[in-house]
C-alpha cells in the first residue's frame, strides 16, 4: 500500500526542514498543494529543498515547475481536467465520485477518490461517500491499487481502506495537526506519527 503525504495548503517558515526531515525518514511520494497561491513561493519551497528529492515530488497546479525541477509528475484536481498542452510524463487526477473513477483510471498513473470521511483540515470538506458505497466499488473491481483514498484518512482508518482493496492512503491532516505552524518549533512528534503511518502501509 503507498503512502502520499500532501502538503498544507499554506506556506510557513519550517516547511522545508520538516519535509527534508520526512524525505531523509523514507516519504517517497510528496503532493505540493497550495491552491491560489502565487508560484514564486512554490518556486522558493522547491529551491531549499535538495534535488535528490525533485523526482518525489508531485505539483499541483504551476505545472511548469515539474519540467523547471525536474518533478515526478502534475496533478489534475478535478477528474475530467485536460493535460496542459504537449504535455508527456507522470499524471494522477482526484475523483469526486466512484462514477468517475473508471474513465479517470485510464488515463492516469493513478487517481484519489475524495472524500472518504470528513476533512481533518477543513471543516466544509464532509465525507461525500457511504461506506456501502465504497463496499460495492471494491467487489466491482472500481477500487484497486491504483487508487488513492482522500479526505479524514488517519492512522485509525488506514486498515479500513486496505481492507477496502484501495492502493494507498493520502495525508494531510492527520499529520500536519500535529504541528503549529503559527508557535511550533518542535516537530518530533510529527515525524514520530509519519513512522507510525509509513508502518502502517507496509
Amino acid at each position: 500500500m503507498k503512502l502520499i503525504i500532501m502538503t498544507k495548503a499554506t506556506f510557513f517558515v519550517e516547511e522545508n526542514q520538516i519535509l527534508t526531515t520526512l524525505f531523509e525518514e523514507g516519504m517517497e511520494n510528496l503532493h505540493l498543494y497550495k491552491p491560489n497561491s502565487e508560484p514564486i513561493y512554490s518556486e522558493r519551497l522547491l529551491s531549499l529543498l535538495s534535488e535528490d528529492y525533485y523526482k518525489k515530488i508531485t505539483v499541483h497546479d504551476h505545472f511548469y515547475l515539474k519540467e523547471e525541477y525536474g518533478l515526478r509528475g502534475i496533478h489534475l484536481n478535478q477528474a475530467t481536467d485536460e493535460l496542459p498542452y504537449g504535455y508527456k510524463g507522470n499524471v494522477s487526477r482526484t475523483c469526486h465520485s466512484i462514477g468517475e473513477l473508471k474513465e479517470a483510471k485510464k488515463k492516469s498513473s493513478y487517481v484519489f477518490l475524495k472524500t472518504i470521511f470528513d476533512s481533518q483540515i477543513n471543516e466544509a470538506d464532509k465525507s461525500t461517500i457511504s461506506m456501502d458505497e465504497l463496499k460495492l466499488a471494491s467487489k466491482q473491481g472500481l477500487i484497486d491499487k491504483r487508487v488513492y483514498a482522500l479526505g479524514g484518512i488517519n492512522l485509525e482508518n488506514v486498515r479500513l481502506m486496505r481492507d477496502l482493496n484501495f492502493g494507498g492512503v493520502v495525508i494531510c491532516g492527520d499529520l500536519w495537526n500535529r504541528f503549529n505552524i503559527h508557535h511550533g518549533q518542535d516537530y518530533v512528534d510529527l515525524i514520530a506519527h509519519f513512522k507510525k503511518l509509513a508502518k502502517a502501509v507496509r
